[in-house]
């Protein structure tokens, strides 16, 4: 791999950029070994400049959110990781906010909110980006993201921007035509309606005091660790099974909300892939069901 001559690039470039970068620092599992080259560009420009470099360099590369649902492996990541938290501008035309992908979904929601529009109260607290929510169509409480995107600028694999409409996403559970690949979401167009702020405020203070009160806050996590299985929920599944507090290593399933696994301290994606496998073994062959994880899984080697 041609690391040094990316990192001439995006010296010359002015762009941000790590070498052996610890993963564990930008996940919030708190998990996963080096990348060997982390790259913050400040803009849609400098993105664009990045991407085309690693695929003339043929380094493979990785888009990061806020690393919320994900479990990096602990040999780390090959190639480069691209983190999109530097093209984060939010900005408001009437009943509409369009955001870049690395903005963080709670200042989203308090933008909405100081401009009295609801839609999106549902995603207040959820740990991510609005690139992360779009690309995991992420939802809760009744609501997800497919019910407020309007469009999306999109860096094709190609190197051309593109305008994408809702109609084209294919939005699903926890799903989108951005998992397919060869697009990379560089902003959102979100459509939201005038509504009280005082109704909004409460509606968000509310969820958030519920997620307080049933997720294990506390401990660091990827968030729900399968996605929910038809007809059932994979936290009672689990809990069904008395696999609460189930522990391998540093990982456990949360006590408090069995639909977690947590990192108790010290945790390893190692331990959290094994103590998954248990779970999934226990539920298929009491239940019948293959629970499947919701968390992404990146590493070097295709672990």
């Amino acid at each position: 791999m041609n690391a040094e001559a990316l990192a001439d690039f995006l010296e010359n470039e002015n762009i941000e950029y790590r070498q052996n970068e610890p993963m564990r620092a930008h996940t919030t599992f708190k998990i996963g070994g080096e990348a060997d080259i982390f790259i913050i560009p400040a803009s849609p420009a400098a993105l664009i400049y990045a991407v085309k470099k690693c695929n003339e360099l043929e380094i493979p590369y990785f888009i990061l959110g806020n690393g919320s649902n994900l479990l990096v492996s602990d040999g780390g990541i090959e190639g480069a990781v691209i983190s999109l938290s530097g093209i984060n501008s939010i900005i408001s035309d009437g009943e509409k906010i369009t955001c870049g992908a690395g903005a963080m979904l709670s200042s989203v929601c308090l933008k909405a909110l100081s401009l009295s529009l609801t839609g999106l109260e549902f995603a207040y607290g959820i740990p991510g980006t609005a690139g992360g929510a779009l690309y995991m169509n992420a939802g809760a409480y009744g609501g997800q993201t497919a019910d407020v995107i309007e469009s999306a600028e999109c860096l094709t694999a190609t190197g051309e921007i593109k305008t994408l409409k809702k109609e084209d996403m294919r939005l699903g559970y926890r799903s989108s035509v951005f998992k397919k690949g060869g697009l990379i979401i560089i902003s959102l167009t979100l459509a939201l309606k005038k509504g009280d702020k005082t109704e909004i405020k409460a509606e968000m203070d509310d969820l958030l005091n519920r997620r307080k009160q049933k997720q294990p806050l506390e401990y660091p996590s990827a968030g729900s660790t399968f996605k929910r299985p038809e007809g059932y929920f994979a936290g009672a599944l689990i809990e069904k099974n008395g696999l609460k507090g189930l522990t391998v290593g540093g990982a456990q399933v949360s006590e408090k909300h069995a639909g977690f696994v947590i990192n108790r301290g010290g945790a390893t994606a190692a331990d959290v892939k094994a103590l998954i496998k248990k779970i999934q073994k226990k539920v298929f062959e009491n239940d019948g069901v293959m629970l499947e994880p919701e968390v992404i899984f990146k590493g070097r080697n295709g672990d």
